[in-house]
């Protein structure tokens, strides 16, 4: 009898010990950091740090879990989403997308993001509803007709290269605008707006910019 109790008592202290051992093993273990990647289906990619600086007030700090995310306008519901409910509540999309800026440089950037129409598809636009202006925190605005939002799968992005888009760059939220110039990828997006102004102009559009900012066009009205 005693010889089975002490058999026992060692059994038990046995798995004590495996637990105990599993427990630390599960606590030692942490997070790396994201790696940019480089290279995308055989194509190289350029880094996040090719691009230059040229955004109206500088690049903007914006707090993750303070950011909200406004869908206003003309739209059945208007919405308002928290920096991680668009990440967890829409499908995300990866792109490979070449960025021209009016300046002369162009990157070659793999994004990923959401797509803007499923936003819009949830806050249902009203059958009025012509165009999608663009807010930033810095008060820049740009603008697009809905068509090209709805029929291109452009998407709004939280990543390049495999990170988390960096404060300069645009964090939380960056348009991939394609085929459009540098100046209609609206960085540090706040609120998409839908509108019936067909002649809204945005900050580099009242400038004298191309409305439409076709790359296959000149970027000067």
């Amino acid at each position: 009898m005693w010889r089975k109790l002490r058999v026992l008592v060692s059994v038990g202290i046995l798995l004590v010990v495996l637990l105990s051992t599993g427990s630390c093993a599960l606590s030692s273990t942490g997070s790396l950091a994201s790696v940019e990647v480089k290279e995308y289906q055989g194509e190289n990619l350029s880094s996040i740090n090719d691009f230059r600086e040229n955004s109206i007030a500088g690049p903007q700090q914006i707090d993750a879990k303070k950011y909200r995310l406004s869908i206003t306008g003309l739209v059945q519901n208007p919405e308002e989403y928290k920096y991680t409910d668009v990440l967890s509540n829409y499908k995300g999309y990866e792109k490979l997308v070449t960025l021209d800026c009016v300046e002369g440089w162009s990157v070659k950037i793999l994004w990923e993001g959401v797509l803007v129409k499923d936003l819009l598809a949830k806050a249902e636009p009203l059958p009025n509803a012509k165009v999608v202006i663009l807010h930033a925190y810095d008060g820049y605005t740009t603008s697009f007709p809905i068509e090209y939002i709805l029929d291109n799968g452009i998407i709004m992005a939280y990543k390049m290269n495999g990170v988390v888009i960096p404060s300069e760059r645009g964090f939380p939220f960056q348009l991939v605008a394609e085929s459009k110039w540098g100046y209609k990828w609206i960085k540090w997006i706040s609120q998409i707006e839908l509108s019936d102004d067909v002649n809204y102009k945005g900050y580099w559009e009242q400038r004298g910019y191309s409305n439409s900012g076709d790359l296959d066009k000149g970027f000067f009205e």
